[in-house]
């Protein structure tokens, strides 16, 4: 008997979270699972979504990641009506609730516990809370994650240091939470041949130029300024040097600012939202990234696969991607200058370049994706009993 599995996500736009959660709904054995993914409106990957066979794709209009007490009970009560429907509709098949990022996750465990959905699944990539916050906010979300752990069946981390850190903060016990860990497909991005000069030449690229990548959403978490001012210190020291970003978000007028302000002007890319990432990957020297929290930060997995070495912030599960001198280096989150001081040495090493990115491909095979939907239909069959 076919269970229904209804995956539930704040909003489609591009990021590690969507990303593993579009490829889940693709994947999941449809002989064994029926699926259905909703979203809030205006997510960038809502027509991906709807193009996937066998999926019931719906948009849920009140569901959206700011903070508003009138949208956020009427999100609640469509999602309450929704899974009461759902429930109704495929009895006397069990009901799955899987839920992603922190509105969805807080609002969509809450409607399960009042329509009765008999399994509730939450996977944490990352949380909503982070150290910048003022106290009694960070203690907020705290306490809201708390209830709605209560309100789980079982919690994923997509980390070790995500894992740690919800039973630290009571969100569940540790039984509870299973580490199933974000990948990437690793295949997508070993490095091929194809033509690069022609590909640096459609980016505006000078052909010989190092260059120093990094792709992220432009929204705080990543702290896409921190990626400028290490560019203006590089480039001091490595004149050549140019420097790519894609990604697009709420910052992309203070980036584009700070890039005039600082004199990077046509030697600091800002491609927007991309689909070609492994490309921009292979032209590349270094990948870089200045994020201030992350669940496991994809971006770096990926750029270990396209044979880059990793400069980076030590946050969350970066660790877990990045080994210390192995395969790249991590810092903390802000310190712009000794990040800035290890990628002009390695522009300068091509030889040590060469090391790390060796070592980095030979271990991102557990990491590969496709672990991942597997590991999640166990957890579903586990939760449904025999």
């Amino acid at each position: 008997m076919k269970a229904r599995v209804v995956h539930l996500i704040t909003k489609l736009e591009m990021g590690g979270a969507q990303a593993n959660t579009l490829h889940t709904v693709r994947r999941l054995d449809r002989s064994r699972f029926s699926v259905a993914l909703w979203a809030g409106d205006g997510g960038v990957l809502n027509p991906e979504a709807a193009a996937i066979p066998d999926l019931s794709f719906e948009i849920i209009p009140p569901l959206a990641r700011e903070i508003n007490p009138v949208r956020d009970l009427q999100a609640l009560g469509v999602l309450r009506r929704k899974l009461k429907a759902e429930i109704k509709q495929f009895a006397p098949r069990p009901v799955i609730l899987h839920t992603h990022s922190s509105k969805a996750g807080i609002l969509g465990r809450l409607a399960a516990r009042l329509a009765g959905v008999p399994a509730v699944v939450h996977t944490y990539h990352g949380f909503g809370f982070n150290p910048t916050q003022p106290g009694p906010l960070r203690g907020f979300f705290i306490g809201l994650e708390r209830l709605a752990g209560g309100m789980s069946h079982a919690l994923i981390a997509v980390s070790r240091a995500n894992l740690e850190e919800a039973v630290r903060l009571g969100f569940g016990p540790r039984e509870k939470i299973r580490l199933i860990r974000s990948g990437i497909a690793v295949e997508n991005f070993t490095p091929r041949t194809f033509d690069r000069p022609a590909k640096r030449r459609e980016l505006g690229l000078q052909p010989d130029a190092p260059v120093v990548t990094m792709v992220a959403c432009l929204k705080p978490q990543k702290n896409p300024l921190d990626f400028a001012r290490l560019a203006k210190q590089v480039a001091a020291a490595v004149p050549e040097a140019e420097f790519v970003l894609a990604g697009d978000g709420e910052l992309r007028p203070d980036l584009e600012s700070l890039v005039r302000e600082l004199g990077l002007f046509g030697r600091f890319h800002l491609l927007g939202w991309r689909r070609d990432i492994p490309e921009l990957l292979w032209v590349s020297d270094l990948l870089v990234l200045t994020s201030r929290w992350e669940g496991l930060p994809r971006v770096y997995l990926e750029a270990l696969a396209a044979g880059l070495a990793v400069v980076g912030t030590r946050v969350d599960g970066a660790a877990e991607a990045v080994r210390e001198g192995e395969t790249g280096y991590l810092f903390k989150p802000g310190d712009v200058a000794g990040m800035a001081e290890r990628v002009i040495a390695l522009l300068r090493d091509p030889g040590e370049r060469r090391r790390l990115a060796a070592a980095g491909q030979s271990r991102v095979e557990e990491f590969d994706i496709r672990h991942l939907v597997p590991a999640q239909e166990a957890l579903y069959e586990e939760l449904l009993g025999p």
